[in-house]
Order: structure tokens, then C-alpha cells, then sequence
């Protein structure tokens, strides 16, 4: 992929090289996406995407990230049954996630070390480890 921020140009080309239609909508998703390495919930690309006046709906945005993630453009990140990062970087990684901001942070992946996991169940294999340190401000005395 190019470095980051991407054109118009590089975004259409981008979606159409994963097998994506770029419609208006997925251009403009992607537009607010991969400015930076990021990591965004789908609520807060809603409000990025729509501004002032609703131009996307709630559906398209959920979609399109489920989309782009299914085709490897980003990586849900699950923090808690109600709360899902998309992150730009799909590289393999850990994170920090601030309970007081809702927001991650990356750890490098040679900084977590998982010493033996669990033989999968019959018929399966590990398809990868993603470690969620959850971390908040330490109580005041």
C-alpha cells in the first residue's frame, strides 16, 4: 500500500485492487480512514463523514468497515461487547486501550510475549493472538 494520507486517486485504486466497488460513499469512508494510522469506532467516521448534514447512513458506515475489513484494508479491534475499533494498521500488533478515553493505543508485538497456547480443538488452527490491556488513571488519595 502507499504511505498515508492517500489521494482520491490512490483510495479509488486502493478499493478496486481489493475487489471493492469504490462507490461515493465507500470513497469518502476511505477518505476518513486512511488520513494516518488510526483507530476509529464506526460512530466516530459517522460523525466525521456526515459533518454538518447527514450524507451517509449509519448502515453504510458499519457496512463499508465490515468490508474493509473482510478484505484485509483494516483490523477490528473488539475492546468490549459494545465497543469496536477499525485500525489502519493491519500489521500484527497489540494494544492499550484507556477505559477513561476510549481510546488505543499500539504496542509493538515483540513487547507482549505469549509463552504456550492451547492446542486448538480438532479440526482447527490458531489464526492469530491479539492482546487488549485494558489501563485507566489510578485513583486520587
Amino acid at each position: 500500500m502507499p504511505s498515508m494520507p492517500f489521494n482520491r486517486v490512490q483510495i479509488i485504486d486502493l478499493l478496486s485492487s481489493r475487489g471493492i466497488t469504490p462507490t461515493q460513499q465507500r470513497v469518502e469512508i476511505a477518505q476518513i480512514m486512511f488520513t494516518k494510522d488510526q483507530h476509529l469506532s464506526a460512530e466516530q467516521v459517522l460523525d466525521r463523514v456526515n459533518g454538518e448534514r447527514a450524507l451517509v447512513s449509519k448502515a453504510t458506515v458499519y457496512n463499508t468497515l465490515g468490508l474493509f475489513a473482510a478484505k484485509g484494508l483494516l483490523r477490528e479491534v473488539i475492546v468490549d461487547p459494545n465497543k469496536v475499533f477499525y485500525d489502519t494498521n493491519v500489521r500484527p500488533h497489540h494494544h492499550f486501550y484507556n477505559m477513561d478515553d476510549s481510546t488505543l493505543v499500539d504496542i509493538d508485538v515483540n513487547l507482549v510475549q505469549i509463552h504456550q497456547l492451547p492446542i486448538p480443538p480438532k479440526g482447527l488452527i490458531t489464526d492469530g493472538v491479539e492482546v487488549v490491556i485494558r489501563v485507566r488513571r489510578e485513583a486520587m488519595l
